[in-house]
Protein backbone atom coordinates (compact mmCIF):
# COMPACT_ATOMS: atom_id res chain seq x y z
CA UNK A 1 0.00 0.00 0.00
CA UNK A 2 2.92 2.31 0.70
CA UNK A 3 4.24 1.73 -2.84
CA UNK A 4 0.78 2.55 -4.18
CA UNK A 5 0.65 5.76 -2.18
CA UNK A 6 4.03 6.75 -3.56
CA UNK A 7 2.83 6.03 -7.12
CA UNK A 8 -0.28 8.18 -7.01
CA UNK A 9 1.63 10.88 -5.12
CA UNK A 10 4.05 10.94 -8.05
CA UNK A 11 1.26 11.34 -10.58
CA UNK A 12 -0.43 13.96 -8.43
CA UNK A 13 2.78 16.02 -8.21
CA UNK A 14 3.15 15.73 -11.96
CA UNK A 15 -0.39 17.07 -12.44
CA UNK A 16 0.23 19.89 -9.98
CA UNK A 17 3.40 20.93 -11.74
CA UNK A 18 1.75 21.01 -15.17
CA UNK A 19 -1.29 22.87 -13.84
CA UNK A 20 1.02 25.48 -12.32
CA UNK A 21 3.63 25.95 -15.02
CA UNK A 22 2.36 24.88 -18.43
CA UNK A 23 0.57 27.23 -20.81
CA UNK A 24 -0.20 24.32 -23.17
CA UNK A 25 -0.91 21.25 -21.02
CA UNK A 26 -1.72 19.01 -24.00
CA UNK A 27 1.85 19.39 -25.28
CA UNK A 28 3.11 17.19 -22.43
CA UNK A 29 2.81 13.58 -23.69
CA UNK A 30 2.85 12.16 -20.16
CA UNK A 31 -0.13 14.16 -18.92
CA UNK A 32 -2.85 11.95 -20.41
CA UNK A 33 -1.27 8.88 -18.84
CA UNK A 34 -1.11 10.59 -15.45
CA UNK A 35 -4.79 11.58 -15.63
CA UNK A 36 -5.85 8.04 -16.50
CA UNK A 37 -3.71 6.48 -13.77
CA UNK A 38 -5.09 8.81 -11.09
CA UNK A 39 -8.62 8.08 -12.28
CA UNK A 40 -7.95 4.36 -11.93
CA UNK A 41 -6.59 4.88 -8.42
CA UNK A 42 -9.69 6.85 -7.44
CA UNK A 43 -11.85 3.99 -8.67
CA UNK A 44 -9.91 1.26 -6.96
CA UNK A 45 -9.32 3.07 -3.65
CA UNK A 46 -12.80 4.64 -3.46
CA UNK A 47 -11.24 7.36 -1.35
CA UNK A 48 -13.03 10.67 -1.22
CA UNK A 49 -9.86 12.22 0.16
CA UNK A 50 -7.90 11.17 -2.93
CA UNK A 51 -10.70 12.37 -5.22
CA UNK A 52 -10.75 15.73 -3.45
CA UNK A 53 -6.96 16.13 -3.93
CA UNK A 54 -7.03 15.17 -7.61
CA UNK A 55 -10.03 17.28 -8.63
CA UNK A 56 -8.53 20.80 -8.22
CA UNK A 57 -5.53 19.92 -10.36
CA UNK A 58 -7.66 18.40 -13.12
CA UNK A 59 -9.99 21.37 -13.07
CA UNK A 60 -7.06 23.79 -13.47
CA UNK A 61 -5.63 21.76 -16.36
CA UNK A 62 -9.03 21.58 -18.05
CA UNK A 63 -9.59 25.33 -17.83
CA UNK A 64 -6.05 26.11 -18.99
CA UNK A 65 -6.38 23.71 -21.93
CA UNK A 66 -9.65 25.30 -23.02
CA UNK A 67 -8.17 28.79 -22.71
CA UNK A 68 -5.07 27.96 -24.76
CA UNK A 69 -6.65 25.67 -27.33
CA UNK A 70 -6.66 28.23 -30.14
CA UNK A 71 -2.87 28.63 -29.83
CA UNK A 72 -2.11 24.98 -29.06
CA UNK A 73 -0.17 22.96 -31.59
CA UNK A 74 -1.25 19.67 -29.97
CA UNK A 75 -4.51 17.77 -29.96
CA UNK A 76 -6.48 18.39 -26.78
CA UNK A 77 -9.36 16.01 -27.45
CA UNK A 78 -8.21 12.86 -25.66
CA UNK A 79 -6.94 14.76 -22.63
CA UNK A 80 -10.15 16.73 -22.18
CA UNK A 81 -12.29 13.60 -22.61
CA UNK A 82 -10.31 11.86 -19.88
CA UNK A 83 -10.83 14.81 -17.52
CA UNK A 84 -14.52 15.00 -18.42
CA UNK A 85 -14.90 11.35 -17.51
CA UNK A 86 -13.49 12.14 -14.06
CA UNK A 87 -15.96 15.04 -13.71
CA UNK A 88 -18.90 12.80 -14.59
CA UNK A 89 -17.81 9.99 -12.30
CA UNK A 90 -17.05 12.14 -9.26
CA UNK A 91 -18.98 15.34 -9.83
CA UNK A 92 -21.35 14.50 -6.98
CA UNK A 93 -18.42 13.95 -4.62
CA UNK A 94 -16.64 17.22 -5.38
CA UNK A 95 -19.83 19.19 -6.16
CA UNK A 96 -18.77 19.91 -9.74
CA UNK A 97 -21.43 20.71 -12.36
CA UNK A 98 -20.10 19.11 -15.53
CA UNK A 99 -22.51 20.88 -17.88
CA UNK A 100 -20.32 23.97 -18.55
CA UNK A 101 -17.28 21.74 -19.00
CA UNK A 102 -19.10 19.51 -21.50
CA UNK A 103 -20.27 22.49 -23.50
CA UNK A 104 -16.79 24.02 -23.43
CA UNK A 105 -15.40 20.78 -24.85
CA UNK A 106 -17.87 20.78 -27.75
CA UNK A 107 -17.48 24.48 -28.54
CA UNK A 108 -13.73 24.88 -28.10
CA UNK A 109 -12.25 21.46 -28.80
CA UNK A 110 -14.50 19.18 -30.83
CA UNK A 111 -15.39 22.00 -33.23
CA UNK A 112 -11.68 22.07 -34.15
CA UNK A 113 -10.86 18.37 -33.92
CA UNK A 114 -13.95 16.54 -35.28
CA UNK A 115 -11.94 15.69 -38.40
CA UNK A 116 -9.35 13.81 -36.28
CA UNK A 117 -10.48 10.19 -36.50
CA UNK A 118 -8.94 9.26 -33.14
CA UNK A 119 -10.67 12.13 -31.34
CA UNK A 120 -13.94 11.46 -33.17
CA UNK A 121 -13.92 7.79 -32.20
CA UNK A 122 -12.99 8.59 -28.59
CA UNK A 123 -15.80 11.17 -28.43
CA UNK A 124 -18.42 8.67 -29.60
CA UNK A 125 -17.09 6.08 -27.15
CA UNK A 126 -17.31 8.66 -24.36
CA UNK A 127 -20.90 9.53 -25.29
CA UNK A 128 -21.91 5.87 -25.43
CA UNK A 129 -20.30 5.00 -22.10
CA UNK A 130 -22.09 7.91 -20.43
CA UNK A 131 -25.29 7.66 -22.44
CA UNK A 132 -27.59 7.16 -19.45
CA UNK A 133 -26.09 9.95 -17.38
CA UNK A 134 -26.10 12.37 -20.30
CA UNK A 135 -29.75 11.62 -21.09
CA UNK A 136 -30.87 12.19 -17.50
CA UNK A 137 -28.61 14.93 -16.16
CA UNK A 138 -27.58 16.73 -19.37
CA UNK A 139 -30.52 16.04 -21.68
CA UNK A 140 -30.13 19.22 -23.75
CA UNK A 141 -26.44 18.74 -24.54
CA UNK A 142 -26.57 16.47 -27.59
CA UNK A 143 -29.66 18.09 -29.13
CA UNK A 144 -27.87 21.43 -28.94
CA UNK A 145 -24.71 20.16 -30.64
CA UNK A 146 -26.21 17.77 -33.17
CA UNK A 147 -24.86 19.81 -36.16
CA UNK A 148 -21.33 19.33 -34.85
CA UNK A 149 -21.87 15.60 -34.36
CA UNK A 150 -23.25 15.34 -37.90
CA UNK A 151 -20.05 16.97 -39.15
CA UNK A 152 -18.13 14.39 -37.18
CA UNK A 153 -19.93 11.39 -38.72
CA UNK A 154 -20.03 12.94 -42.20
CA UNK A 155 -16.28 13.44 -42.28
CA UNK A 156 -15.31 10.15 -40.62
CA UNK A 157 -17.88 8.07 -42.45
CA UNK A 158 -19.03 4.49 -42.16
CA UNK A 159 -16.13 3.42 -39.94
CA UNK A 160 -17.88 5.11 -37.00
CA UNK A 161 -21.45 4.39 -38.09
CA UNK A 162 -22.24 1.77 -35.45
CA UNK A 163 -21.00 3.95 -32.60
CA UNK A 164 -22.85 6.96 -33.98
CA UNK A 165 -26.13 5.08 -34.35
CA UNK A 166 -26.02 4.21 -30.64
CA UNK A 167 -25.60 7.91 -29.84
CA UNK A 168 -28.14 9.11 -32.41
CA UNK A 169 -31.35 8.79 -30.32
CA UNK A 170 -29.84 11.24 -27.84
CA UNK A 171 -29.71 13.90 -30.55
CA UNK A 172 -33.51 13.99 -30.76
CA UNK A 173 -35.55 16.22 -28.48
CA UNK A 174 -38.56 18.51 -28.95
CA UNK A 175 -36.22 21.38 -29.79
CA UNK A 176 -34.05 19.46 -32.26
CA UNK A 177 -36.55 17.13 -33.94
CA UNK A 178 -37.52 19.46 -36.78
CA UNK A 179 -34.08 21.08 -37.43
CA UNK A 180 -32.46 17.63 -37.42
CA UNK A 181 -34.43 16.44 -40.45
CA UNK A 182 -33.01 18.85 -43.08
CA UNK A 183 -29.55 18.40 -41.60
CA UNK A 184 -29.80 14.64 -42.14
CA UNK A 185 -31.14 14.99 -45.67
CA UNK A 186 -28.34 17.44 -46.51
CA UNK A 187 -25.51 15.26 -45.21
CA UNK A 188 -24.03 14.91 -48.74
CA UNK A 189 -24.19 18.71 -49.17
CA UNK A 190 -22.37 19.03 -45.85
CA UNK A 191 -19.55 16.91 -47.30
CA UNK A 192 -19.42 19.22 -50.34
CA UNK A 193 -19.14 22.23 -48.02
CA UNK A 194 -16.45 20.63 -45.84
CA UNK A 195 -14.40 19.56 -48.85
CA UNK A 196 -14.72 23.07 -50.26
CA UNK A 197 -13.31 24.49 -47.03
CA UNK A 198 -10.52 21.90 -47.04
CA UNK A 199 -9.54 22.72 -50.61
CA UNK A 200 -9.41 26.44 -49.93
CA UNK A 201 -7.80 26.45 -46.49
CA UNK A 202 -6.06 23.12 -46.01
CA UNK A 203 -6.72 20.58 -43.28
CA UNK A 204 -9.93 20.89 -41.27
CA UNK A 205 -7.97 20.22 -38.09
CA UNK A 206 -7.47 23.39 -36.10
CA UNK A 207 -9.51 26.56 -35.91
CA UNK A 208 -10.45 27.18 -39.54
CA UNK A 209 -14.17 26.45 -39.50
CA UNK A 210 -14.71 27.56 -35.92
CA UNK A 211 -13.02 30.92 -36.43
CA UNK A 212 -14.89 31.48 -39.68
CA UNK A 213 -18.20 30.91 -37.95
CA UNK A 214 -17.36 33.08 -34.98
CA UNK A 215 -16.19 36.01 -37.09
CA UNK A 216 -18.47 35.80 -40.12
CA UNK A 217 -21.77 34.70 -38.61
CA UNK A 218 -22.96 38.09 -37.24
CA UNK A 219 -22.02 39.91 -40.45
CA UNK A 220 -23.62 37.19 -42.55
CA UNK A 221 -26.81 37.37 -40.51
CA UNK A 222 -27.00 41.12 -41.12
CA UNK A 223 -26.31 40.56 -44.81
CA UNK A 224 -29.09 37.98 -45.01
CA UNK A 225 -31.52 40.41 -43.36
CA UNK A 226 -30.44 43.12 -45.78
CA UNK A 227 -30.97 40.79 -48.73
CA UNK A 228 -34.40 39.80 -47.46
CA UNK A 229 -35.66 43.35 -46.93
CA UNK A 230 -33.87 45.37 -49.60
CA UNK A 231 -33.05 42.82 -52.28
CA UNK A 232 -29.35 43.64 -52.25
CA UNK A 233 -27.08 40.72 -52.96
CA UNK A 234 -24.91 39.27 -50.25
CA UNK A 235 -21.34 40.23 -50.92
CA UNK A 236 -22.21 43.60 -52.48
CA UNK A 237 -21.44 45.40 -49.23
CA UNK A 238 -18.22 47.05 -48.32
CA UNK A 239 -15.14 44.89 -48.22
CA UNK A 240 -13.42 44.03 -45.01
CA UNK A 241 -10.57 41.91 -43.79
CA UNK A 242 -12.72 38.78 -43.91
CA UNK A 243 -13.06 39.07 -47.69
CA UNK A 244 -9.39 38.23 -47.84
CA UNK A 245 -9.79 35.23 -45.58
CA UNK A 246 -9.94 32.10 -47.66
CA UNK A 247 -11.86 30.33 -44.93
CA UNK A 248 -14.66 32.90 -44.96
CA UNK A 249 -14.76 32.86 -48.74
CA UNK A 250 -15.04 29.09 -48.73
CA UNK A 251 -18.19 29.27 -46.74
CA UNK A 252 -19.50 32.73 -47.57
CA UNK A 253 -22.60 31.25 -49.18
CA UNK A 254 -25.57 31.41 -46.78
CA UNK A 255 -26.33 27.72 -47.20
CA UNK A 256 -22.76 26.75 -46.37
CA UNK A 257 -22.84 28.94 -43.30
CA UNK A 258 -25.99 27.14 -42.17
CA UNK A 259 -24.49 23.71 -42.93
CA UNK A 260 -21.21 24.36 -41.15
CA UNK A 261 -22.65 25.61 -37.89
CA UNK A 262 -21.82 23.71 -34.70
CA UNK A 263 -24.98 24.30 -32.66
CA UNK A 264 -28.70 23.96 -33.14
CA UNK A 265 -30.23 27.41 -33.48
CA UNK A 266 -33.63 26.30 -34.72
CA UNK A 267 -35.16 25.58 -38.08
CA UNK A 268 -33.53 27.81 -40.68
CA UNK A 269 -34.31 28.33 -44.34
CA UNK A 270 -31.85 26.63 -46.64
CA UNK A 271 -30.84 28.70 -49.64
CA UNK A 272 -30.86 26.08 -52.36
CA UNK A 273 -31.15 28.66 -55.11
CA UNK A 274 -28.07 30.66 -54.15
CA UNK A 275 -25.33 31.04 -56.79
CA UNK A 276 -22.72 29.52 -54.50
CA UNK A 277 -24.86 26.46 -53.91
CA UNK A 278 -25.54 26.00 -57.61
CA UNK A 279 -21.84 26.31 -58.41
CA UNK A 280 -20.84 23.86 -55.68
CA UNK A 281 -23.38 21.27 -56.83
CA UNK A 282 -22.32 21.67 -60.44
CA UNK A 283 -18.70 21.16 -59.43
CA UNK A 284 -19.62 18.09 -57.37
CA UNK A 285 -21.52 16.58 -60.31
CA UNK A 286 -18.85 17.34 -62.89
CA UNK A 287 -16.05 15.67 -60.93
CA UNK A 288 -15.73 12.09 -59.63
CA UNK A 289 -17.39 11.64 -56.25
CA UNK A 290 -15.00 11.49 -53.33
CA UNK A 291 -15.00 8.48 -51.02
CA UNK A 292 -16.51 10.60 -48.25
CA UNK A 293 -19.35 11.74 -50.49
CA UNK A 294 -20.07 8.17 -51.57
CA UNK A 295 -20.23 7.09 -47.94
CA UNK A 296 -22.53 10.00 -47.06
CA UNK A 297 -24.88 9.05 -49.89
CA UNK A 298 -25.17 5.54 -48.43
CA UNK A 299 -25.25 6.61 -44.79
CA UNK A 300 -28.03 9.19 -45.03
CA UNK A 301 -30.89 6.76 -45.81
CA UNK A 302 -29.86 4.56 -42.88
CA UNK A 303 -29.85 7.54 -40.53
CA UNK A 304 -33.30 8.52 -41.80
CA UNK A 305 -34.53 5.00 -41.02
CA UNK A 306 -33.55 5.48 -37.38
CA UNK A 307 -34.92 9.03 -37.30
CA UNK A 308 -38.34 8.01 -38.62
CA UNK A 309 -38.53 4.91 -36.42
CA UNK A 310 -37.92 7.03 -33.32
CA UNK A 311 -40.39 9.64 -34.56
CA UNK A 312 -43.22 7.13 -34.92
CA UNK A 313 -42.43 5.57 -31.56
CA UNK A 314 -41.67 8.54 -29.31
CA UNK A 315 -42.54 11.89 -30.89
CA UNK A 316 -45.85 13.62 -30.22
CA UNK A 317 -48.40 14.32 -32.94
CA UNK A 318 -47.83 18.08 -32.95
CA UNK A 319 -44.20 17.71 -34.03
CA UNK A 320 -44.98 14.99 -36.57
CA UNK A 321 -47.71 17.15 -38.08
CA UNK A 322 -45.22 20.03 -38.34
CA UNK A 323 -42.67 17.72 -39.96
CA UNK A 324 -44.91 16.59 -42.84
CA UNK A 325 -44.81 19.92 -44.76
CA UNK A 326 -41.01 19.76 -44.49
CA UNK A 327 -41.10 16.28 -46.03
CA UNK A 328 -43.24 17.55 -48.88
CA UNK A 329 -40.90 20.47 -49.53
CA UNK A 330 -37.70 18.42 -49.41
CA UNK A 331 -39.04 15.48 -51.44
CA UNK A 332 -37.98 17.24 -54.64
CA UNK A 333 -35.01 19.15 -53.22
CA UNK A 334 -32.25 16.62 -52.67
CA UNK A 335 -28.64 16.07 -53.62
CA UNK A 336 -28.80 15.26 -57.36
CA UNK A 337 -27.78 11.61 -57.25
CA UNK A 338 -30.35 9.18 -58.70
CA UNK A 339 -29.89 6.31 -56.27
CA UNK A 340 -29.66 8.63 -53.29
CA UNK A 341 -32.77 10.55 -54.34
CA UNK A 342 -34.72 7.34 -54.83
CA UNK A 343 -33.75 5.93 -51.43
CA UNK A 344 -34.50 9.16 -49.56
CA UNK A 345 -37.78 9.86 -51.38
CA UNK A 346 -38.94 6.33 -50.69
CA UNK A 347 -38.39 6.82 -46.95
CA UNK A 348 -40.01 10.25 -46.90
CA UNK A 349 -43.17 8.99 -48.57
CA UNK A 350 -43.34 5.84 -46.42
CA UNK A 351 -43.09 7.90 -43.25
CA UNK A 352 -45.67 10.41 -44.46
CA UNK A 353 -48.17 7.63 -45.19
CA UNK A 354 -47.44 5.99 -41.84
CA UNK A 355 -48.07 9.32 -40.11
CA UNK A 356 -51.39 9.74 -41.94
CA UNK A 357 -52.35 6.20 -41.02
CA UNK A 358 -51.60 6.86 -37.34
CA UNK A 359 -53.39 10.20 -37.30
CA UNK A 360 -55.79 10.63 -40.25
CA UNK A 361 -56.83 14.06 -38.98
CA UNK A 362 -53.42 15.32 -40.19
CA UNK A 363 -54.91 15.35 -43.70
CA UNK A 364 -57.52 17.91 -42.66
CA UNK A 365 -55.02 19.96 -40.67
CA UNK A 366 -52.59 20.03 -43.61
CA UNK A 367 -55.09 20.53 -46.41
CA UNK A 368 -53.40 23.77 -47.56
CA UNK A 369 -49.93 22.26 -48.18
CA UNK A 370 -51.59 19.13 -49.61
CA UNK A 371 -53.61 21.19 -52.09
CA UNK A 372 -50.45 23.11 -53.03
CA UNK A 373 -48.59 19.86 -53.75
CA UNK A 374 -51.45 18.54 -55.85
CA UNK A 375 -51.16 21.70 -57.93
CA UNK A 376 -47.48 20.91 -58.57
CA UNK A 377 -48.15 17.37 -59.75
CA UNK A 378 -46.75 18.03 -63.24
CA UNK A 379 -43.58 19.87 -62.29
CA UNK A 380 -41.22 16.90 -61.91
CA UNK A 381 -41.07 13.13 -61.43
CA UNK A 382 -40.68 13.51 -57.68
CA UNK A 383 -43.61 15.91 -57.39
CA UNK A 384 -45.79 13.58 -59.43
CA UNK A 385 -44.98 10.70 -57.10
CA UNK A 386 -45.74 12.87 -54.07
CA UNK A 387 -49.11 13.83 -55.58
CA UNK A 388 -49.90 10.16 -56.17
CA UNK A 389 -49.28 9.28 -52.56
CA UNK A 390 -51.28 12.27 -51.32
CA UNK A 391 -54.21 11.25 -53.52
CA UNK A 392 -54.09 7.78 -52.03
CA UNK A 393 -53.98 9.13 -48.48
CA UNK A 394 -56.89 11.52 -49.11
CA UNK A 395 -59.08 8.70 -50.35
CA UNK A 396 -57.95 6.08 -47.87
CA UNK A 397 -58.58 8.29 -44.84
CA UNK A 398 -61.62 10.14 -46.10
CA UNK A 399 -59.97 13.54 -46.16
CA UNK A 400 -59.23 13.35 -42.44
CA UNK A 401 -62.23 11.46 -41.11
CA UNK A 402 -66.01 11.52 -41.04
CA UNK A 403 -66.13 14.71 -38.97
CA UNK A 404 -63.96 16.73 -41.38
CA UNK A 405 -66.71 17.72 -43.82
CA UNK A 406 -65.28 21.11 -44.84
CA UNK A 407 -61.75 19.80 -45.33
CA UNK A 408 -63.07 16.84 -47.33
CA UNK A 409 -65.02 19.18 -49.61
CA UNK A 410 -61.96 21.37 -50.26
CA UNK A 411 -59.79 18.35 -50.99
CA UNK A 412 -62.49 16.95 -53.28
CA UNK A 413 -62.54 20.21 -55.22
CA UNK A 414 -58.76 20.04 -55.65
CA UNK A 415 -59.05 16.50 -56.98
CA UNK A 416 -61.83 17.65 -59.32
CA UNK A 417 -59.63 20.42 -60.66
CA UNK A 418 -56.74 18.02 -61.20
CA UNK A 419 -59.04 15.60 -63.00
CA UNK A 420 -60.68 18.17 -65.28
CA UNK A 421 -57.32 19.71 -66.10
CA UNK A 422 -56.22 16.35 -67.45
CA UNK A 423 -59.41 15.72 -69.38
CA UNK A 424 -59.51 19.17 -70.99
CA UNK A 425 -56.03 19.09 -72.44
CA UNK A 426 -53.48 16.75 -73.93
CA UNK A 427 -50.95 17.77 -71.33
CA UNK A 428 -48.53 15.02 -70.39
CA UNK A 429 -47.93 13.93 -66.84
CA UNK A 430 -44.53 15.59 -67.16
CA UNK A 431 -43.68 18.54 -69.36
CA UNK A 432 -41.94 17.20 -72.42
CA UNK A 433 -39.43 20.01 -72.19
CA UNK A 434 -38.53 18.86 -68.67
CA UNK A 435 -38.21 15.22 -69.55
CA UNK A 436 -34.57 14.30 -69.97
CA UNK A 437 -35.51 10.88 -71.33
CA UNK A 438 -37.53 12.41 -74.13
CA UNK A 439 -39.95 9.54 -73.76
CA UNK A 440 -43.50 10.68 -74.51
CA UNK A 441 -44.70 7.17 -73.68
CA UNK A 442 -43.36 7.51 -70.15
CA UNK A 443 -45.08 10.88 -69.81
CA UNK A 444 -48.42 9.43 -70.86
CA UNK A 445 -48.00 6.49 -68.54
CA UNK A 446 -47.26 8.89 -65.69
CA UNK A 447 -50.39 10.88 -66.50
CA UNK A 448 -52.52 7.76 -66.65
CA UNK A 449 -51.17 6.56 -63.32
CA UNK A 450 -51.94 9.92 -61.74
CA UNK A 451 -55.46 9.88 -63.18
CA UNK A 452 -56.09 6.40 -61.79
CA UNK A 453 -55.08 7.60 -58.33
CA UNK A 454 -57.25 10.72 -58.64
CA UNK A 455 -60.29 8.74 -59.81
CA UNK A 456 -59.85 6.29 -56.94
CA UNK A 457 -59.44 9.10 -54.42
CA UNK A 458 -62.62 10.80 -55.66
CA UNK A 459 -64.60 7.56 -55.39
CA UNK A 460 -63.27 6.74 -51.92
CA UNK A 461 -63.75 10.29 -50.64
CA UNK A 462 -67.37 10.28 -51.82
CA UNK A 463 -67.90 6.92 -50.12
CA UNK A 464 -66.68 8.38 -46.83
CA UNK A 465 -68.70 11.59 -47.25
CA UNK A 466 -71.94 10.70 -49.02
CA UNK A 467 -72.92 14.32 -49.60
CA UNK A 468 -70.17 14.29 -52.27
CA UNK A 469 -71.67 11.33 -54.17
CA UNK A 470 -73.57 13.40 -56.78
CA UNK A 471 -70.46 15.36 -57.71
CA UNK A 472 -68.38 12.18 -57.72
CA UNK A 473 -70.81 10.51 -60.14
CA UNK A 474 -70.53 13.49 -62.48
CA UNK A 475 -66.72 13.32 -62.37
CA UNK A 476 -66.60 9.59 -62.96
CA UNK A 477 -69.15 9.79 -65.77
CA UNK A 478 -67.06 12.38 -67.60
CA UNK A 479 -63.98 10.16 -67.31
CA UNK A 480 -65.89 7.04 -68.39
CA UNK A 481 -67.26 8.86 -71.47
CA UNK A 482 -63.93 10.46 -72.35
CA UNK A 483 -62.43 7.20 -73.63
CA UNK A 484 -58.96 8.68 -73.36
CA UNK A 485 -56.12 6.72 -74.89
CA UNK A 486 -55.37 4.69 -71.76
CA UNK A 487 -58.32 2.37 -71.21
CA UNK A 488 -57.27 1.67 -67.62
CA UNK A 489 -58.47 5.12 -66.59
CA UNK A 490 -61.96 5.20 -68.08
CA UNK A 491 -62.58 1.53 -67.21
CA UNK A 492 -61.69 2.23 -63.61
CA UNK A 493 -64.09 5.17 -63.57
CA UNK A 494 -66.82 2.97 -65.04
CA UNK A 495 -66.21 0.25 -62.47
CA UNK A 496 -66.44 2.74 -59.61
CA UNK A 497 -69.72 4.05 -61.00
CA UNK A 498 -71.04 0.49 -60.94
CA UNK A 499 -69.89 0.10 -57.35
CA UNK A 500 -71.70 3.27 -56.32
CA UNK A 501 -74.98 1.78 -57.52
CA UNK A 502 -74.62 -0.89 -54.81
CA UNK A 503 -73.97 1.06 -51.58
CA UNK A 504 -73.26 -1.96 -49.37
CA UNK A 505 -70.53 -3.35 -51.59
CA UNK A 506 -69.24 0.16 -52.32
CA UNK A 507 -68.75 0.78 -48.61
CA UNK A 508 -67.00 -2.56 -48.27
CA UNK A 509 -64.61 -1.97 -51.15
CA UNK A 510 -64.07 1.79 -51.08
CA UNK A 511 -64.97 2.62 -47.47
CA UNK A 512 -62.63 3.10 -44.54
CA UNK A 513 -60.18 0.31 -43.77
CA UNK A 514 -61.05 0.53 -40.09
CA UNK A 515 -64.12 1.65 -38.17
CA UNK A 516 -64.55 5.35 -37.60
CA UNK A 517 -65.11 4.58 -33.91
CA UNK A 518 -63.47 1.95 -31.79
CA UNK A 519 -66.57 -0.27 -31.60
CA UNK A 520 -68.21 -2.50 -34.19
CA UNK A 521 -67.18 -2.26 -37.81
CA UNK A 522 -69.16 0.05 -40.04
CA UNK A 523 -72.38 -1.33 -41.55
CA UNK A 524 -71.84 -2.88 -44.94
CA UNK A 525 -68.12 -3.39 -44.35
CA UNK A 526 -66.77 -6.87 -44.91
CA UNK A 527 -63.96 -8.21 -42.74
CA UNK A 528 -62.27 -10.05 -45.59
CA UNK A 529 -59.54 -11.44 -43.33
CA UNK A 530 -62.20 -13.37 -41.40
CA UNK A 531 -63.58 -15.09 -44.47
CA UNK A 532 -61.61 -18.27 -43.86
CA UNK A 533 -63.05 -18.89 -40.41
CA UNK A 534 -66.59 -17.48 -40.39
CA UNK A 535 -69.41 -16.62 -42.75
CA UNK A 536 -69.64 -13.03 -43.80
CA UNK A 537 -73.21 -11.73 -43.83
CA UNK A 538 -72.75 -8.00 -44.31
CA UNK A 539 -73.17 -8.28 -48.10
CA UNK A 540 -76.90 -8.29 -48.88
CA UNK A 541 -77.66 -11.62 -50.48
CA UNK A 542 -80.07 -10.17 -53.03
CA UNK A 543 -77.04 -8.95 -54.91
CA UNK A 544 -75.81 -12.51 -55.39
CA UNK A 545 -78.44 -13.38 -57.97
CA UNK A 546 -78.44 -16.15 -60.56
CA UNK A 547 -76.73 -13.95 -63.14
CA UNK A 548 -73.26 -12.55 -63.22
CA UNK A 549 -72.93 -9.13 -61.70
CA UNK A 550 -70.99 -6.12 -62.95
CA UNK A 551 -67.25 -6.13 -62.97
CA UNK A 552 -65.58 -4.64 -59.91
CA UNK A 553 -62.00 -3.79 -59.12
CA UNK A 554 -60.45 -5.29 -56.00
CA UNK A 555 -56.84 -4.18 -55.56
CA UNK A 556 -56.63 -3.30 -59.25
CA UNK A 557 -57.66 -6.85 -60.34
CA UNK A 558 -61.05 -7.25 -62.06
CA UNK A 559 -63.30 -9.65 -60.16
CA UNK A 560 -66.71 -10.96 -61.14
CA UNK A 561 -69.28 -11.65 -58.43
CA UNK A 562 -71.06 -14.91 -59.23
CA UNK A 563 -73.83 -16.79 -57.55
CA UNK A 564 -73.03 -18.88 -54.51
Amino acid sequence: MVDGDKEWEFYLRSLSSIARDSNDPASDPSLLHSVKKLHEWCKSEKSENLIARVYPQLNKIFQRSIASISQSQSSNGLLLLAILQFFLDYGDVVLHDADPSLRAFFRSCLSREFADHVVAEATLDFLNVNKRKLSTSFSTLLPQFFPLLLKLIAWNGEKLEKSFLRVFPGLMSPGSFLPLFPSLVDLPILIVALEKVERSSGSLLGSSIASMQQSAAPEMLLALMDEAYTGSTIGDGEADSESEDSNAMAAADPLFLELLKDENDGLAQRHWTSPGMAAALQAALSTPQSDRLKEALKLTPRLLDVYFAIALRDVNNSLICALIPLLMARNSTLFPDKIFSYEVQKRLLEFMLAAFDRSPDFIALLKKPIVDRLGEAYDSHSKTELALQLCWAIGEHGGGGASQKDAARELFESLELLLYENLSSSRLGLRESDSNSGSVTFGKSSQSRLLCFVVTAIAKLATHHRELLPRARVCLAKVARSRISDARVWRRARDYMGLMNEPAICTSVLGPSRPSSGGMQDPGTVSWNEGGTKMIAHIPFYILSEQEGNRFLFNDAPVKIRNC
